[in-house]
């Protein structure tokens, strides 16, 4: 480890003062830290931008929530760097240390006595490249910031569009679509693999991965799906429409939404930051990417149990007025051979 970048929600205080503490240890130790993801009241920097300021870290170290982590995260895949994430936030899913355990979580790095959890992501090809228009500008905001300038994209001009502008973009959690009006749904077609599943009018439609099935994905109805599986889980939200279920696809499919030609204006958010907005005509496909989020994790964790506690899960009480639950399921005995060996316990 030569150099950490800093991602720090710089609304909370409780973070400033936490990152002061990673700072003090980085000095200590001959381990320059640097602040990413910086901006000021008019712009945010390119992603590439950033990174070159930054000296491309080779550890991302985020302090704040989920939300912060995911902006770590955005940062640490483009150079394949792992990300650490100290938790001052309110649910805490992605992040893995308290503010307690800052010096043991860094001393574990240094020694490599760490796991790598590597995430499935999204990407996108799309008609054309994403932009926001500039009267919108002001709307976009996430959190304190200004918004994101529009991503980058690659050699593929959108004069010769074939299979789509590549789009630079990665999604730990989840690409939405999102109606721009409030006063009415959008109309959209999606495409299973190149051939159409099912046309929607919607508020919303959801791709996420296992990771963000427990985000915005769950809070429309969505399945949660254990991080460590590879599957696009995608959702509708309040469809005017009889189907409304998720779909389960695997990771060697892809999801096209096309807007269809009357329907209003679509934002396209990455990981709950706006990154266009797509009109009539306009589509984007979005799949696997062949870039994986590397998460460190110092312990096993036990992922339904996160569940439970992070959801405040409770038991039917008509089920407890029947008997006592133990909390685990254990004879006492080895095995039988027919039973696979692992216990359920994985990355979350």
């Amino acid at each position: 480890m030569t150099r950490i970048g800093l991602v720090v929600h710089s609304g909370k205080e409780v973070a400033r003062a936490t990152a002061e503490m990673v700072r003090s240890w980085g000095g200590r130790h001959g381990v320059p830290c640097v602040e990413v993801d910086q901006w000021d009241d008019a712009q945010r920097l390119d992603e590439k931008v950033e990174l070159a300021r930054a000296g491309s870290p080779d550890l991302f170290v985020t302090v704040g929530g989920d939300g912060t982590f995911l902006r770590g995260v955005r940062l640490a895949t483009a150079v394949d760097a792992p990300v650490l994430g100290i938790d001052v936030g309110r649910v805490g899913f992605l992040t893995e240390v308290t503010t307690a355990e800052i010096d043991n979580a860094l001393a574990a790095v240094v020694a490599g006595t760490f796991q790598v959890d590597e995430r499935l992501a999204l990407t996108m090809r799309a008609s054309r490249p994403l932009a926001i228009p500039g009267d919108l500008r002001g709307l976009m905001k996430y959190a304190r910031s200004p918004a994101l300038p529009p991503p980058q994209v690659h050699e593929e001009t959108a004069s010769d569009v074939g299979w789509g502008v590549r789009i630079d973009v990665t999604a730990l959690n989840d690409v939405v679509f999102e109606k721009l009006a409030r006063d009415r749904q959008v109309s959209l077609a999606v495409y299973v693999s190149g051939r159409h599943f099912a046309s929607y009018s919607a508020d919303a439609l959801i791709v996420a991965t296992p990771t963000g099935s427990t985000a915005y994905s769950f809070s429309a109805g969505g399945p949660l799906v254990a991080p460590n599986m590879d599957a696009l889980v995608f959702t509708p939200v309040a469809p005017h429409m009889i189907f409304d279920r998720s779909l389960v696809l695997g990771t060697d499919q892809r999801i096209g939404v096309r807007v269809l030609e009357r329907s209003g204006a679509v934002t396209v958010s990455v990981d709950g930051q706006v990154r266009g907005v797509i009109e009539p005509g306009d589509w984007v496909s979005v799949y696997a990417s062949t870039r994986r989020a590397r998460l460190i994790r110092l312990k096993d964790t036990d992922f339904l149990s996160r569940v439970r506690d992070r959801f405040g899960l409770a038991d039917a009480a008509a089920a407890l007025a029947d008997g006592a639950t133990p909390e685990t399921y254990d004879p006492g005995i080895p095995l039988p051979p027919d039973m696979p060996a692992g216990d359920g316990r994985v990355a979350g």
